[in-house]
């Protein structure tokens, strides 16, 4: 049996907070915070990411209904909009090789850019755990994505990865349960028959938990959430949004 690894439960209790005490977050947390988001790994350390810390109560509240009306986007004492950024690349490139063309729209630097940011605010989320504090990814700073970029006044080349709200926790949800391991873990090949064969067990315990989490209200199987989600038209704007903002994904 392992020893028992503090990092580890701290990790494995991670859940998503909704609602926040009216504890403010000091300045000095906020930068920790961040600063332990940016320790995370960058590819060719080209940090391609910036986070924008809204604390102003009229810009939250904007935040929120742009979001879709998700109350706590607002009621959150710090609301971290996670942006990729390649626009200090190409500042790089005008400023160094203004005779060569940079390539700022390839698809490649579009995928770093996003997965920097995302592991950055990984990274944060953990940190902000550790010292108390709870958050919430939200995607739905990109239903209205071209709004939410001339609010925050965000460059060229930097587009909103998700929100994610941050406070003290004022409640203690249940952790929802993840996969089964051995869907999600395959050794030396992908072993689709294997990992489908553990999905049956897990929509039983999802329906167990769906209907324990709503009274009842709802106990839907995790695999047809899963059919309505793809066969969805999910904000289908994002292309044209992305092309706009300089990512031409060539």
């Amino acid at each position: 049996m392992n020893a028992p690894n503090p990092t580890i439960e701290l990790l494995m209790r991670h859940r998503s907070i909704r609602k926040y005490t009216d504890q403010s977050v000091e300045r000095s947390t906020l930068e920790q915070i961040v600063s332990a988001g940016q320790m995370a790994s960058s590819s060719s350390h080209v940090q391609a990411y910036s986070v924008v810390a809204v604390k102003d109560p009229e810009r939250k509240r904007k935040l929120a209904e742009l979001c879709g009306g998700q109350a706590y986007v607002e009621e959150c004492p710090v609301f971290l909009v996670w942006c990729a950024d390649l626009h200090r690349l190409k500042d790089a490139a005008d400023k160094y090789t203004p005779e060569l063309e940079s390539h700022e729209g390839l698809t490649e630097n579009f995928i770093i850019a996003t997965v920097d940011a995302a592991l950055a605010a990984q990274n944060a989320a953990v940190a902000a755990e550790s010292l108390g504090l709870g958050i919430v990814y939200i995607g739905g700073i990109r239903n209205r994505i071209a709004e939410v970029s001339e609010l925050l006044e965000l460059p060229e080349l930097v587009y909103p990865v998700f929100g994610m709200c941050l406070g003290y926790p004022d409640q203690t949800p249940v952790v929802r349960p993840r996969l089964p391991l051995e869907a999600v873990l395959h050794i030396d090949r992908f072993d689709k028959e294997k990992a489908d064969s553990h999905l049956d067990a897990y929509d039983d315990t999802m329906v167990q938990y769906i209907s324990e989490r709503t009274h009842g209200a709802r106990d839907t199987a995790w695999t047809r959430l899963m059919a309505d989600k793809i066969t969805a038209l999910s904000r289908p704007h994002m292309r044209e949004y992305l092309y706009n903002r300089g990512f031409k994904m060539e």
